[in-house]
């Protein structure tokens, strides 16, 4: 967890002690600390939370525990959750703005869209609410006004995924000044969200059967 904080700022995705990682365990879940640079964060500086928002150790959590609990509790599909402020996903979030199917990449997310949550003060329970509902079947969001949150698996995953959506970020607002996009369909995202998935199993990205071009 440290590492990947410490990656998390090397990326250019994050700026000094914002931003905070959890990762799930048998207690319930490590987070990161309040107020700490990683340059300075040791491993025994993260601290153990229950899922009844009691923790243990000399350091308080990181003030967005709320919402890293509630990740946790609510999607037992994902065991990493990581927060950032990066610069282009925040500037889209500063103008509450989602990030539509412009890009077919945008599926990396799991949907159409990347959303963007409603605002509410960082720390609160209003904003993970807000939080939950725009990670309905999703693994990434905008926070209003705020950040962005990704999820994953794994650390690397998770990681990897803030950067894509970084990424995704700063393609729309360079694509939003030549004008406004055009948006892929809904039919062709289905498609290309079942390509990646095929592509996770280890299948070719092949056309369907039912999709291939016919022989002659």
């Amino acid at each position: 967890m440290v590492e990947t904080g410490r990656r998390m700022n090397a990326s250019g995705i994050n700026q000094g002690t914002s931003g905070n990682i959890s990762i799930r365990n048998p207690h319930g879940f490590l987070v990161t600390p309040t107020s700490l640079p990683y340059d300075r964060m040791q491993p025994e500086d993260l601290v153990q939370m229950s899922f009844d928002g009691t923790y243990e150790g000399s350091r308080r959590p990181s003030s967005e525990w709320r919402f890293h609990r509630d990740i946790l509790q609510r999607r037992p599909d994902v065991e990493v959750v990581l927060h950032c402020h990066s610069v282009y996903a925040t500037t889209l979030a500063c103008h509450h703005k989602t990030i539509p199917s412009f890009h077919y990449m945008t599926a990396v997310a799991g949907g159409t869209t990347i959303r963007c949550a409603r605002y509410a003060t960082f720390g609160t329970q209003a904003l993970s609410d807000n939080a939950l509902e725009a990670l309905e079947d999703r693994m990434a969001c905008l926070l209003g006004q705020h950040g962005q949150i990704s999820l994953g698996r794994s650390l690397a995953a998770a990681l990897a995924l803030a950067i894509e959506v970084e990424t995704l970020a700063r393609l729309y607002v360079q694509a939003l000044a030549l004008g406004e996009p055009p948006i892929l369909s809904d039919a062709e995202m289905a498609r290309v969200i079942r390509q990646m998935k095929n592509m996770s199993y280890g299948q070719a990205p092949d056309l369907d059967d039912a999709e291939r071009p016919k022989a002659d």
